[in-house]
């Protein structure tokens, strides 16, 4: 009895032993780059990241084919990529050039297909010119610190054992310079890149393969579930949100907005659309981590300081042109996804970029809202505008022709007159102007000098009391 039991125990606890060591299938978590290195693919490929950590994913491949892009964001993709628990790695899909080179060089394993090739990551600007050589110099420290971070192999030869860097970085940095020559490989002292099999003669390619499947059975993944990242509603509504020209649009709401409140205070509608605007632009750049604090702290107080100086503080000097300042820049700087000294060219690039839209966007909407604002005004359909005719048969005149009864009169300023605002006459306040264009200030002494128009003209009191 005893024996039989202890056999049944034997048998349950194999049994649930071979339940505990089943293996499960393994996740690839696939990434695609199969476009402009840029914000959006940096965007993306975090996020992808991010969730394949949540998914517990085995291993992340990417789908690469690029001809590469801004350098600020490859060198954040590549430092998510030397950092990432899982091994990372990338299939070349025909082209890794320049910052995709980078970005698959920082790959655990690299496997191309037939016909594509790796390489060529110099710095260029806009037009493919080469920028000068500070700039080549960090890509080429950059280049060169990447491939080193994948260590060396050891190799033995009869007696003697071999240390040899698994990614050259001496042919990495060949890659970004043309004046460093290998023999064998850059002769002739063109820049660097490899066809598939020049790559694994170096060093820089694992394997060719077809697609994702042969990769995954020549790396011996058998049982595996291949995921990606698929965005939701959320993540859609904000990628449309924060489109450039969708901002544009958003920009012109808020001006059109702010300047026909400005003109039909009261109406109410203008400053809804404008609020909501705002609101529009900077939620998902907030949300996304594009926008910071400052930007939208900035753009409120500028918002303030230009309804102080147009409600408050008479004429338009320092606070008007601060309160535009800070909201121009506010809209520029929200929506620009990181800043990096490091690359001034790709940051100086990013700042034009985005104070275009901004400014073009701004100089149209107050245009169009000006002819709009005249066509509405002088338009009998809408109630902005009084269309009555009062003729001067029915025994109407265009202005208050008592008025002119105060010229000589003295009194005080009300105001700061700059050079137009409010006096005090004889009890009675009164719109006035400045007669020379001069400045007035507040509680001045003044004399009547001048009527025409319905307006009246003063100047400073230079008599003794």
């Amino acid at each position: 009895m005893g024996k039989r039991l202890f056999f049944v125990w034997v048998g349950i606890l194999l049994i649930l032993g071979a339940g505990a060591t089943e293996k499960r299938n393994a996740v690839v978590w696939k990434v695609d780059i199969k476009s402009e290195i840029g914000p959006q693919i940096w965007r993306l490929v975090r996020k992808s990241f991010d969730e394949s950590e949540k998914q517990k994913a085995d291993y992340v491949l990417i789908h690469m084919n690029t001809y590469g892009g801004m350098v600020v964001y490859a060198d954040s993709l590549r430092s998510l990529i030397l950092n990432h628990p899982k091994p990372v790695w990338v299939f070349i899909d025909n082209n890794a050039a320049s910052a995709g080179a980078l970005i698959s060089i920082a790959c655990d394993k690299i496997y191309m297909r037939e016909g594509s090739n790796i390489g060529a990551a110099a710095v260029v600007n806009q037009s493919g010119e080469a920028m000068p050589d500070k700039y080549q110099s960090y890509m080429r420290s950059m280049i060169r610190a990447t491939a080193q971070a994948h260590g060396k192999d050891r190799m033995v030869s009869g007696q003697d054992t071999i240390w040899r860097w698994k990614r050259d970085p001496h042919i990495a940095e060949a890659m970004v310079d043309q004046n460093i020559r290998i023999a064998g490989i850059s002769d002739s002292g063109k820049i660097v890149t490899f066809t598939p099999h020049e790559a694994i003669q170096y060093g820089f390619c694992d394997g060719i393969a077809e697609n994702v499947e042969e990769i995954l059975a020549l790396e011996k993944v058998d049982d595996y579930t291949i995921k990606e990242y698929k965005p939701d509603t959320i993540d859609r509504i904000i990628g449309f949100l924060i489109h450039p020209v969708l901002r544009g649009i958003l920009i012109m709401v808020i001006v059109g907005g702010i300047y026909f409140e400005l003109q039909t205070p009261g109406v109410g509608f203008p400053l809804i659309a404008a609020v909501t605007a705002c609101l529009l632009y900077f939620a998902p750049l907030y949300l996304e981590g594009i926008a910071s604090h400052w930007e939208i702290i900035a753009f409120i107080f500028g918002l303030i300081l230009l309804l102080l100086e147009i409600f408050v503080i008479p004429g338009f000097g320092i606070a008007g042109v601060a309160g535009i300042i800070l909201i121009i820049l506010s809209l520029v700087f929200a929506g620009i996804d990181q800043i990096s000294f490091e690359f001034p060219g790709d940051f100086v690039l990013v700042i034009i970029q985005s104070l275009f839209l901004v400014v073009s966007s701004s100089v149209i909407a107050l245009g169009g809202s000006m002819w709009l604002g005249a066509k509405l005004m002088g338009s009998r359909r809408f109630a902005f505008a009084l269309h009555a005719e009062q003729k001067v048969t029915d025994g109407y005149v265009g202005v208050d022709m008592g008025i002119q009864q105060v010229v000589g009169k003295s009194g005080h300023a009300l105001t700061d007159l700059r050079p137009s605002g409010k006096v005090l006459i004889e009890g009675e306040v009164y719109d006035a102007v400045s007669l020379l264009g001069g400045y007035i200030t507040k509680n001045t002494k003044v004399t009547v000098r001048k009527y025409q128009a319905g307006q009246i003209y003063v100047e400073k009191d230079v008599s003794k009391d």
